[in-house]
């Protein structure tokens, strides 16, 4: 069976996606909203992990949405909420599995379980969240013993993270994205795999 799983390069999406390959056929899936938009770090990251790779086009629409959404409320919780949910829902109209790498203290993205309910049973796929129930300690352990990460401030590395293209959506309206997102904010990418 096969898992479309939301990739964003960084160890938490990979450590999933280890998880998920040992029970089904995994394609890792980054979201994007520039179609015109590469993402040569992530490719990179999928092909260390010996997966297959697809770039999806959430479009410029949904950016916008979530920009304006972002102002509206003062923070990004809410858009970067909203983003993933539709990139969740992308993947559920073409995979009977759907995954993705939110951990137990994530706050953000997260579906509630009310949502995750309503998906499954609208949709008929599954849901899953091999991390869920996994703390950060136990997650940079993990990591730590199976992946050979880079890491660097939001931007600076080429991750496949929403929060990129929404700080540079920011820019474009002239508004200093400092002011909403926290500073100095690190992402992670994938670079290889260690021989274990």
């Amino acid at each position: 069976m096969e898992a479309g799983v939301l990739f964003s390069g960084g160890k938490d999406s990979a450590l999933a996606a280890i998880m998920l390959a040992r029970d089904y056929g995994v394609e890792l899936n980054t979201c994007v909203f520039d179609p015109d938009r590469e993402v040569p770090g992530v490719r990179a990251a999928a092909a260390a992990l010996g997966l297959p790779f697809r770039k999806r086009v959430l479009g410029r629409d949904l950016l916008s949405e979530a920009v304006d959404l972002l102002l509206s409320c003062g923070y990004p919780n809410d858009a970067i909420d909203m983003v993933h949910r539709t990139a969740v829902e992308t993947l559920a109209a073409e995979y009977a599995v759907v995954g993705d790498g939110t951990r137990r203290e994530d706050r953000v993205p997260r579906l509630e379980r009310s949502e995750v309910q309503h998906l499954e049973m609208t949709t008929g796929c599954s849901y899953v969240r091999p991390l869920l129930g996994y703390g950060k300690t136990e997650v940079e352990r993990l990591c730590e013993r199976l992946l050979v990460v880079r890491y660097g401030e939001t931007g600076s590395i080429g991750n496949g993270d929403y929060e990129g293209e929404i700080r540079s959506a920011l820019c474009a309206r002239g508004i200093d994205p400092a002011s909403f997102f926290p500073s100095r904010h690190l992402q992670s990418l994938v670079v290889a795999l260690r021989e274990t």
